[in-house]
């Protein structure tokens, strides 16, 4: 079925193609494949790049059938949570405006969630235009700045951010979450389940497979011989935790067969590196900037396991996006998570890999010189992560069911 001629689809974020932050990199990837099975797609995004706020790019243009309009926020960036706010608050405000200047009755207006709550003034925007509105929740705010204990969002405000998200969340037709942890957190918030639907992420599993190691350009190029590398890829930010993998480094600092290589950036990759080089680590440590998107089949494939990791008190709310290109690559990884968590059972029910709890770096120790020491066992885990995606976790399969929940609504 085609919704060409009917109700056009505008997807809002902050950031979009060419960006390759994660929210962007899911948004391009669906509003692209939309677009080419002949929907009008709209995209309602700013001018800056995750890793660049003072970016610039095109007010407006037309990208593989996407009509793109990108709001001209403040730039302050990432560095301090008052500069954010304002980027924040400068979205809103435009987005608003720019949703009752191009929308129309019927259309539909898929909300995620950046910035953080998007949901309530998409919800004001639909509304005044007669927009239909879903939500596409990566994350469940403003829970996930509580349990961070970031200023500003405890007591009253926490609560009545919580109480305007919910209004959202009621109003929608339909809110699309990650993981079922997420679903079972609105349910318990009193969101009907017949609006939830469950559709996790995705990576490009048809560019992004398994490979051998030792034929790896990178590997080669960077200078990672004949280490067992364990990996970690994309941000690390404040709901990821670290001081585990800093004490097993610890531990290891006189193994010469085992390398930290963190590939990405984040708001917490600047703090690690200080740690690394105050406690003379760096022989253990690789760092490398955020790879462009063609080089991901490359660089997911150059460790020989990758870390995942999520904060205990944030499962339900979160559901971290690298372990799908992790599993594209087939490799085995090493989930630093709560035991009962989302991903801990993906990982123990597929046997694609180890559940360490955050804390325990002797666990983590003992879990890396196995791997390292029992090469297939981890080729099997690798090879089980891969069929574990082709199984549930496509990207056609998201595709899919995206295209069919929006063609129901319309």
């Amino acid at each position: 079925m085609r919704i060409g001629g009917g109700p056009r689809i505008f997807f809002i974020n902050r950031f979009f193609f060419p960006d390759h932050s994660a929210t962007s990199q899911m948004v391009s990837d669906l509003a692209f494949h939309l677009a080419r099975c002949g929907h009008d797609i709209q995209v309602i995004t700013s001018q800056q790049l995750y890793e660049d706020a003072r970016a610039s790019l095109p007010r407006s243009e037309l990208v593989d059938g996407v009509h793109i309009h990108r709001i001209p926020t403040t730039r302050f960036g990432r560095s301090g949570l008052l500069g954010r706010a304002f980027d924040y608050v400068s979205f809103y405000a435009l987005m608003w405006r720019y949703v009752r200047r191009l929308a129309r009755r019927g259309d539909i207006i898929v909300a995620k969630t950046d910035p953080p709550l998007l949901c309530i003034p998409a919800m004001i925007a639909a509304r005044k235009r007669g927009g239909i509105l879903v939500n596409w929740l990566q994350d469940v705010y403003p829970e996930v700045a509580i349990r961070l204990d970031v200023p500003f969002v405890k007591g009253r405000v926490g609560k009545t951010l919580s109480y305007l998200r919910d209004a959202s969340l009621r109003a929608a037709k339909a809110n699309v979450v990650v993981g079922d942890l997420m679903a079972e957190t609105l349910r318990q918030r009193g969101i009907s389940g017949e609006c939830i639907h469950v559709i996790p992420n995705w990576c490009d599993d048809e560019d992004i497979h398994p490979s051998a190691a030792v034929a790896n350009p990178l590997r080669r190029k960077w200078g990672l011989g004949n280490y067992f590398v364990v990996g970690y890829s994309g941000n690390l930010g404040r709901v990821h935790e670290f001081d585990t993998v800093l004490a097993a480094a610890e531990r290891l600092r006189n193994d010469s067969n085992i390398l930290f290589l963190f590939i990405g950036g984040g708001k917490k990759l600047d703090e690690l590196v200080r740690h690394v080089r105050k406690r003379n680590l760096d022989h253990v440590f690789r760092f490398m900037p955020y790879q462009e998107r063609a080089v991901l089949k490359f660089s997911l494939a150059v460790p020989d396991v990758h870390l995942v990791s999520l904060k205990p008190e944030l499962e339900g709310l979160i559901v971290p996006s690298k372990f799908y290109g992790v599993a594209a690559a087939g490799r085995p990884l090493i989930a630093l998570t709560a035991r009962n968590g989302e991903l801990a059972e993906l990982v123990r029910q597929h046997g694609c890999g180890l559940v360490i709890e955050p804390g325990d770096a002797d666990a983590l120790v003992a879990a890396l010189r196995y791997l390292s020491d029992n090469e297939e066992s981890a080729t099997t885990m690798g090879r089980r992560a891969r069929q574990m995606l082709d199984g549930h976790f496509s990207r056609q399969h998201a595709f899919n069911r995206w295209r069919s929940l929006l063609e129901s609504i319309a």
